[in-house]
């Protein structure tokens, strides 16, 4: 990405949610060549503090459905850092199920974990940046939030994203004027731990590829450059925007 100034993050706070490992990872990292200083929140504390460690990161540890926890997050980076600049709000699972067979069980942890969570972040890191009148929030929700994925049945997971990407306008209409802007990413078919799972497990990876104008997967360096731009002065009359990284799934 450009060296210009306007993809500049120096000294910025950011958070990373999930960054552990695949996207938020990458987004982390990007961050930080960016010169961000980059904070790594993940219910995982060994791959957290690993990842954390090999970028030269700070780690929280926080289950982000329980909104006490993420209260405390933010409280603790404000009482290090005096602010947050910039909160990638990136955790999610995904579970391949028929809707007939979806457990109440199943339903509700994707449900909470890929929309309420990421509500509980955008409540708490947002009220620090509404207090400085600035801050950029980036929500990862998904092509999924706009299509219905094939062959693989994943309606929890498709409704979750779908309801990212409304939160996502809902917090950019009502914080715009404030400083605060709020963004959404929606990868396609990315090659991470997830997708890949997906891949061992069936033949779905053809049908994919066959979706997929570009023929590939994409790679998660390449959502984390959308990340940068977003997290910068290079995006700052975009709030509000879903922007799609799908090699162009959704184009058909």
């Amino acid at each position: 990405m450009s060296n210009s100034p306007l993809f500049s993050l120096d000294d910025r706070i950011a958070l990373v949610t999930g960054g552990a490992r695949g996207i938020g990872f990458a987004s982390a990292q990007a961050l930080k060549e960016h010169g961000a200083k980059v904070v790594i929140i993940d219910i995982n504390a060994e791959l957290g503090q690993q990842a954390a460690q090999k970028l030269g990161a700070e780690f929280i540890a926080a289950d982000l459905t329980k909104s006490d926890q993420v209260r405390q997050a933010a409280g603790s980076i404000v009482e290090k850092h005096g602010r947050i600049d910039v909160a990638l709000n990136n955790a999610g699972i995904a579970v391949n199920v028929p809707s007939e067979e979806c457990s109440d069980e199943d339903w509700l942890r994707v449900i909470n974990i890929n929309l309420n969570a990421v509500f509980f972040c955008c409540r708490e890191f947002g009220k620090v940046m509404l207090q400085q009148g600035r801050g950029s929030i980036i929500n990862l929700a998904s092509m999924s939030g706009v299509i219905s994925n094939t062959p693989q049945p994943q309606s929890a997971y498709n409704a979750s994203k779908a309801g990212v990407i409304l939160l996502t306008k809902s917090l950019a209409g009502e914080w715009a004027k404030r400083g605060v802007r709020v963004n959404s990413i929606s990868p396609g078919y990315i090659g991470t731990e997830m997708t890949k799972l997906g891949m061992s497990q069936s033949d779905w990876y053809q049908r994919w590829l066959e979706f997929t104008p570009m023929g590939r997967l994409g790679e998660p360096q390449e959502v984390a450059n959308t990340v940068v731009f977003l997290a910068s002065d290079a995006s700052s009359y975009f709030t509000g925007s879903n922007l799609l990284v799908d090699g162009g799934y959704t184009a058909w």
